[in-house]
């Protein structure tokens, strides 16, 4: 057997969790597969590498000398593959092999991966989920995602501070989520000075979202009774108890028994946005993802025909750019 650079990675991975058990979670391997390969790895080597016993795994001196050079060698080739990226990315090849997508959640992102799954059938594609849009920010600047798709207030862009480029997918409306028998419900949209008596609960995240509310409520002449954070799940669980309203973006597909009402007048709004480092090789296929967004968006809106017919009255919302344009034409 030759020895490869994901044998070293194992090696490391052992080493770190100071368990082969750990070390095979975190690898996402079985731990009987795991212990094969390192038998094998340590045949080819000619020694054991750790010692093992119930309190875990320490590298023999054997394990030290590989460690010391896979520790050397493996930031090696990440560097190369980067640098490789990035100049693949600057002689304009826009095709990716791997695509590595960060997500908020919401309406876009199992539509945008659908779409790119399609396209390019041989293309690797993972997904991470965050509710913060610091730590995807923070991922893309760091070269561990390509993509970071996220939502900010209506009236807001994530920070500049990271020198990632921000495009707008589209701007959605804020729906207030409701027991299908709540007179809020009886009309296509309802006015939010009319559910002052409320308390709210809202999805966990970062930015100006609970400020903005405040602020929509302030105008609409009362302060909120009581804004609580949960998970969706427990966003769900809370209406549906009678707890609180909820606050939701108009692609949210409510669950049996629930409804959800365009706010009046928009007070509310989330800009859903797409970022990518601009000397990435993401960004020379960044056309291509917002278009995939953006179709996946209108995918999903066109899901609730009375809030479509709602969004006619506010042209400010819906799809932004190209995708709307053409569908003027």
């Amino acid at each position: 057997m030759n020895l490869e650079l994901r044998h070293l990675k194992v090696v490391c991975a052992i080493a770190e969790t100071g368990s082969v058990t750990k070390a095979a979670s975190q690898l996402g391997l079985a731990q009987p597969a795991l212990t094969a390969q390192l038998q094998r790895i340590e045949r080819t080597l000619g020694g054991p590498l750790f010692e093992r016993d119930r309190r875990g795994a320490r590298p023999t001196a054997l394990g030290e000398l590989v460690l010391a050079r896979a520790r050397v060698l493996l930031p090696a080739m990440k560097g190369l593959q980067d640098e490789a990226a990035r100049l693949a990315g600057a002689t304009g090849i826009d095709t990716m092999s791997r695509y590595r997508i960060g997500a908020l959640g919401g309406p876009i992102i199992g539509g945008m991966v659908s779409r790119l799954a399609q396209a390019q059938p041989d293309a690797q594609i993972t997904t991470h989920a965050s509710y913060y849009v610091d730590d995807l920010a923070n991922m893309v600047l760091a070269g561990k995602l390509d993509y970071a798709q996220v939502g900010v207030c209506g009236d807001a862009f994530p920070s500049a501070d990271y020198g990632l480029v921000w495009q707008t997918i589209a701007i959605d409306g804020i729906c207030a989520l409701m027991p299908e028998d709540h007179p809020g419900s009886k009309d296509v949209d309802v006015d939010l000075a009319e559910l002052a008596s409320e308390s709210w609960v809202a999805a966990t995240g970062d930015g100006c979202f609970g400020d903005c509310f405040a602020a929509a409520c302030a105008r609409a002449g009362f302060t909120p009774r009581r804004m609580l954070e949960s998970d969706v799940r427990g966003c769900i669980d809370m209406v549906e108890s009678g707890m609180a309203l909820a606050l939701c973006q108009g692609t949210f597909r409510p669950p049996a028994g629930l409804t959800s009402r365009p706010l009046r007048g928009a007070p509310l709004r989330w800009r859903l946005v797409l970022g990518w480092h601009p000397d990435s090789q993401a960004a020379h296929s960044s056309a291509k993802l917002m278009g995939m967004a953006q179709e996946a968006y209108q995918e999903v809106v066109e899901r609730n025909p009375d809030f479509v017919d709602w969004m006619a009255g506010y042209p400010q919302l819906g799809v932004v750019g190209s995708l709307a344009a053409a569908a003027e034409k």
